[in-house]
């Protein structure tokens, strides 16, 4: 039942927001009509939207720098720690050793994935640092 109401309350609010699209005189036909004197500049317009972006992606860079040195320091945590390779392994160990290949199999896969995400997250960890830079010397990096 809640996801009923939730459909037809989204499609209400769209409906709303298209009608009052149409009044305002959001139409592209008006929108093609303005004269270029009225119309905003195109510098100032196209500018100011990705400076926005780009602002807004160097102020989180820090936290997801953090988030993928802690999801790092994870994967290479010990055979104790939750959601390590060292972990995975032992267990994939201990299913062949008790002769479950089908779990072994399964969890040999999962270990495979998270061996993949180490290459993956440190190149986006390489990336972020680029972007740091990136940032700072645009001086729109976090104050």
């Amino acid at each position: 039942m809640p996801v009923r109401r939730t459909t037809a309350l989204g499609s209400a609010c769209a409906g709303l927001a298209l009608a009052g699209a149409l009044l305002a005189g959001g139409s592209p036909a008006v929108a093609a009509s303005t004269t270029p004197s009225t119309a905003p500049s195109a510098g100032s317009a196209a500018k100011d939207p990705a400076q926005a972006q780009a602002k807004a992606v160097c102020a989180r860079a820090p936290k997801v720098d953090a988030r993928l040195t802690r999801a790092l320091d994870r994967l290479h945590g010990s055979a104790h720690e939750r959601g390590s390779i060292a972990r995975m392994q032992k267990r994939v160990d201990l299913a062949k050793s008790a002769g479950q290949t089908a779990i072994a199999t399964y969890l040999g896969d999962r270990l495979t994935n998270r061996q993949n995400l180490v290459g993956t997250l440190t190149t986006r960890q390489t990336d972020l640092k680029s972007v740091e830079t990136w940032c700072t010397a645009n001086n729109l990096g976090p104050r």
